[in-house]
């Protein structure tokens, strides 16, 4: 089946929406360009369908690379046929797939093999069977002196060890077990030996805790597997074995009116095959599924809460006063023009012994550069610096706002910061960043690396990779939700439209310098390196506000 047709499935789409955005992602279309200027191509899917189209071809394209590497390496080893294969080419999950692949994976020796080697196969083909004849009796037939089998004991050991490991590389008991643990496993957490005292503060609830597995909550999941990272928890996923081993004695023991001592043995293999093989090979899966899960769901809520942040209503072009506070080292104090250009920068102490001081300052300040609003960090000293500027009679009509100054210190230090105030340090560089995100939080915000937001808990928990992936797709998709002015834009912003990256933006910049303003959208082609398809991709997103064009303008 295409790749197309089984995300058509999946998705309950049609197979003309799906080929049709992945033409176009192929093509080097962006998601938002998709969304907003293919509308008549995929039938107005929006963003979130778009992105899951392009997830899910990914994996799928994943998965086919994995079928070649195991399909080459079967091959290698001559041990490929046409119903292996037909198997591996029909297969549509990961998981199937190494279930299909169990069998054959190169491994070091294992007891099977080595039983095999010492001639035991056929007795387990006997065992298997489970007859009336006595085991003991057939396993005497196999005692070798020079293969090692020293009795029918021996034997019967060796025989057991092949039955579990055909057990576990059944793909139907693997399916069947799996299911069993994603329905009614347990998450079950226990404090290791020693360690009570090291976790009493991070994982005390969990010490002794069991619930449902795959109905536990996100966070709870995040935090139990933290504890066994950090060696604090011992946790272990568990069905009732009982119901497994059942459900294994269901496909291979035979119904007699009277149990063999075959049967038995074939029984005892069972429980060895499902403790010492299954269980951790499933157990495995599960906790990783849960991560999975647990990932998904936190980073779903992360990227719902930075979209709120990136999308809050902008303050607009203001004077603005911005004061990032403090107790012992003083507030740190800048004044922003309307574009945020710096004008100046003080400190002032409005919690010691210069309260007077600070109350002068901040009052002429305000009067000189005729600030309309005061953004104040919502850090240490927030409130009490909001109560200390409430408290100072200014003109009612200055808004007085508190503001999220969260990432403003990993701002402050990094090279973006550096390049655009060479000549201040670190404080007065924070200071700006919460004047210029009150005024227009998406443009400064987009200065930072999303995960410095603070948008969640266990954020260094969950997979990196598809964190940075799920917040880029935000930032880029916020950013082309609202558009950008070409001509005040910073190359941080600019390399986030549709279409352009960070030497196009840097391009855009250096022209706008040496040029002027751009006048109109075709003169976007003048810049070097901003092509046709660049700018197919990115002229819809930029506006020019004093353009003669309307059209240029929106």
């Amino acid at each position: 089946m295409k790749i197309t047709d089984t995300i058509s499935k999946e998705m309950n789409l049609t197979t003309a929406k799906v080929e049709a955005v992945s033409r176009l992602i192929e093509q080097g279309a962006t998601i938002p360009f998709i969304a907003r200027y293919r509308k008549e191509v995929t039938g107005s899917l929006d963003e979130v369908a778009i992105a899951g189209i392009r997830d899910r071809i990914e994996q799928l394209n994943a998965l086919e690379i994995r079928k070649k590497a195991i399909l080459k390496s079967l091959k290698e080893r001559d041990l490929l046929n046409s119903i292996l294969l037909n198997d591996i080419e029909n297969t549509s999950s990961i998981v199937a797939l190494e279930d299909i692949y169990e069998k054959y994976r190169p491994r070091k020796r294992t007891r099977a093999e080595n039983a095999r080697q010492k001639g035991l196969e056929p007795l387990a083909g006997f065992l298997l069977k489970q007859s009336d004849s006595d085991p003991v009796a057939e396993a005497r037939k196999y005692v070798s002196l020079e293969k090692k089998v020293e009795s029918a004991q021996d034997a019967i050991s060796g025989a057991k060890d092949i039955i579990a490991e055909i057990i576990n590389e059944d793909v139907n008991v693997r399916a069947g077990i799996r299911k069993l643990f994603f329905n009614t496993a347990l998450i079950q957490c226990s404090i290791k030996k020693g360690k009570k005292e090291e976790g009493i503060i991070k994982f005390k609830d969990y010490f002794d805790w069991s619930e449902t597995a795959f109905k536990a909550p996100s966070h709870r999941v995040l935090a139990i597997l933290r504890g066994k990272k950090e060696g604090i928890l011992s946790v272990h996923v568990k069905p009732d074995e009982e119901k497994a081993l059942k459900f294994i004695e269901n496909r291979y023991i035979k119904i007699n009116k009277n149990e063999s001592d075959a049967s038995l043995i074939v029984k005892s293999a069972i429980k060895d095959s499902y403790k010492r093989l299954l269980f951790s090979s499933i157990e495995k899966e599960c906790i990783k599924e849960l991560k999975l899960k647990a990932d998904e769901t936190a980073i779903g809520v992360f990227a719902a809460n930075l979209k709120d942040i990136l999308l809050s209503a902008p303050l607009g072009e203001k004077e603005v006063l911005a004061i990032d506070p403090g107790f012992r080292t003083g507030c740190k104090l800048v004044c922003l023009d309307a574009q945020g250009k710096l004008l100046h920068h003080d400190v002032i102490f409005p919690f010691q012994s210069e309260n007077k001081k600070a109350e002068e300052t901040v009052k002429i300040l305000v009067k000189k550069y005729g600030i309309k609003a005061i953004a104040i960090g919502n850090g240490t000293a927030g409130r009490e610096t909001e109560t200390f500027v409430k408290g100072l009679d200014l003109d009612s009509s200055i808004d007085i706002i508190m503001t999220d100054e969260s990432g403003a210190s990993v701002y402050s230090a990094s090279e973006t910061a550096r390049k655009e105030f060479p000549d201040h340090d670190i404080t007065v560089r924070g200071a700006v960043s919460i004047g210029r995100r009150l005024m227009d939080p998406l443009a400064e915000l987009v200065k930072l690396d999303p995960k410095s937001i603070g948008v969640g808990q266990y954020q260094h928990d969950v997979d990196q990779k598809l964190l940075k992936k799920a917040l880029d797709d935000v930032v880029m998709m916020c950013v082309n939700r609202v558009g950008v002015e070409v001509n005040t834009a910073s190359s941080e912003l600019l390399c986030l439209v549709s279409g352009l990256n960070m030497t196009i933006a840097a391009n855009i910049v250096h022209y706008r310098n040496e040029n002027g303003p751009f006048r109109n959208r075709k003169e976007f082609l003048k810049v070097p390196r901003l092509g046709p398809k660049a700018f197919e991709q990115s002229a819809g997103f930029l506006r020019i506000r004093n353009a003669v064009s309307a059209l240029d303008r929106t």
